[in-house]
């Protein structure tokens, strides 16, 4: 195997060969079965975990709800918890219809798997974690250190052309298990964890002592996050690309959960259209022309999510950062409507 061939497949997560999963309506399939089945994580929390009920919260089910919204007019969803060496597959081979689960976006990913990534909705950086007892500021100083990484995500092979590039050695602990993956870390199986920055800055905060690791400044690789589905459905794909960007919109226009019906019946010609006052949103992707009311008034707009999850509102309180929208300095922009 040449070297390009090696590079994309280890891109690939360790999954060969395009989807295999029979071509289908999946807004159709979805509107006949009532529900949207949804791969999130199997436990990250502000992206995607259970409360105490039962009920999974976090940014990405959000976006599972918005999507399923924009189908059923509800958010119903099946929820199936996938590890990260599974998730591809289970799309793949038909077992959920979306995948929202912080994945990051690769060419091997987009081009070979027969999946396509149809927005981002969180853009992050990979990142180092490591026990601030170890004394170094920087990654350049970890030579020899023992570093956890979770198999069958784009970490692994980050990690790796880093410390080469830097001329230094490490040890991989490699974890199969993501629910072991951290857990590894804190009981001492190795010196250094490298993740997406948003997920360490969550692990170190929700640790029983956050001032025993720090989170170095190097940021290693970009990690554009979001939702995935096969790549045989452009219609579906339209819905969960333009349900995206209804969110963003929404928040440019300051729609918001507590005001969209009174934003509804303003007199605002792009505002009636938009919001489904006035027909002419929905024909193009196959819905109904109140489906961004609908979305709307369920889950909120971008910022909502945002904030209720990871951001201001939340235990977290993650800065928006590169995820403020492009008109406050960030990256977040949607086409027009």
């Amino acid at each position: 195997m040449n070297k390009l061939s090696t590079t994309l497949a280890v891109l690939a997560a360790g999954i060969v060969g395009p989807v295999t999963a029979a071509s289908a309506d999946m807004v159709e399939t979805v509107t006949e079965r009532g529900e949207l089945v949804c791969g999130v994580h199997t436990g990250l929390v502000g992206f995607g975990a259970p409360d105490e009920s039962g009920e999974w919260q976090g940014l990405d089910p959000d976006y599972c709800r918005a999507v399923a919204t924009a189908i059923l007019g509800e958010p119903k969803v099946k929820w199936v918890p996938l590890s990260a060496q599974a998730r591809f597959t289970s799309l793949q081979n038909g077992e959920i219809d979306m995948l929202a689960q912080n994945s990051t976006m690769t060419l091997a990913r987009d081009a070979s798997l027969g999946l396509t990534f149809p927005a981002f909705n969180f853009y992050d950086g990979q990142g180092l974690l490591i026990r601030s007892d170890l004394g170094v500021t920087e990654s350049k100083e970890l030579d020899g250190a023992t570093v956890c990484i979770q198999q069958g995500t784009t970490s692994e092979y980050v990690i790796r052309n880093h410390f080469t590039d830097m001329g230094i050695s490490f040890t991989p602990v490699v974890i199969e298990s993501g629910t072991e993956f951290f857990s590894a870390f804190f009981s001492g199986r190795c010196d250094v964890i490298t993740s997406d920055l948003s997920q360490l800055a969550i692990v170190r905060l929700t640790s029983e002592d956050p001032e025993a690791y720090m989170v170095l400044p190097d940021i290693i690789a970009k990690s554009p996050l979001g939702p995935v589905v096969r790549g045989d459905d452009k219609a579906f794909e339209n819905v969960v690309k333009w349900t995206s960007y209804a969110l963003l919109t929404a928040e440019e226009l300051g729609v918001t959960q507590a005001n969209v019906d009174e934003m509804k019946m303003q007199d605002n010609a792009d505002l009636q259209k938009f919001l489904g006052a006035t027909p002419g949103v929905g024909e193009l992707i196959g819905l109904g022309d109140d489906w961004v009311y609908n979305v709307i008034s369920n889950v909120g707009n971008y910022s909502e999510i945002f904030d209720r999850n990871v951001g201001a509102g939340s235990p977290l309180a993650l800065p928006r950062g590169q995820n403020a929208l492009w008109s406050d300095g960030g990256l977040m922009y949607s086409p027009l409507f």
